[in-house]
């Protein structure tokens, strides 16, 4: 069994595919090194698709400097089942998104909180949010996990988004669990 530390996950996206998370890693700090002075929101979020014999899990690392592009990437998980519990299918997507941010250690997020550091008085500014495909509506069916889910989230220092403002686990990454 491989090292969990090393962390070989297959990552891809529109131009690149089987990225480890390093190269993932090293394509953000490029992407945020390009405008070290930009506005930047580091998000991971997850979407599930229940298929006929399996559900697929697509986790989304959007980073995106507001007003001047994105750079983005996905993992997929499938679990050889149909997963028809709510609950256990959102609390598995909370932990896939879990998982990723727990892969931008503290020595991560200091390499990429350092290239904004000297922008501060310019407007820089850098942010990380964990994106939670559930709604707190009253006619949401997930509307009774969201207490659960946020705090999950917030306890990893990550600041939670729920519908309409998960758009990288409600929109990019469900657009891949089709």
């Amino acid at each position: 069994m491989k090292k969990s530390q090393d962390y070989h996950y297959s990552f891809r996206n529109l131009q690149e595919n089987d990225l480890s998370f390093e190269q993932v890693f090293e394509r953000i700090v490029t992407f945020m090194k390009s405008n070290p002075n930009g506005n930047y929101r580091l998000m991971v979020g997850t979407d599930s698709q229940v298929h006929r014999s399996q559900t697929v899990f697509i986790t989304g690392i959007v980073i995106q400097n507001e007003g001047n592009g994105v750079w983005a990437c996905i993992r997929k998980v499938i679990v050889p089942r149909k997963m028809m519990h709510l609950h256990e299918r959102i609390s598995l997507e909370l932990s896939l998104t879990e998982e990723i941010v727990s892969m931008f250690t503290e020595e991560r997020k200091n390499v990429m909180i350092s290239i904004v550091l000297p922008h501060l008085y310019q407007g820089a500014t850098f942010t990380m949010e964990g994106h939670i495909d559930i709604g707190a509506g009253k006619r949401n069916k997930t509307s009774e996990f969201v207490k659960e889910m946020v705090t999950r989230i917030e306890s990893m220092g990550v600041e939670p988004k729920i519908k309409p403002n998960a758009f990288v686990a409600s929109s990019y990454a469900n657009r891949y669990t089709k």
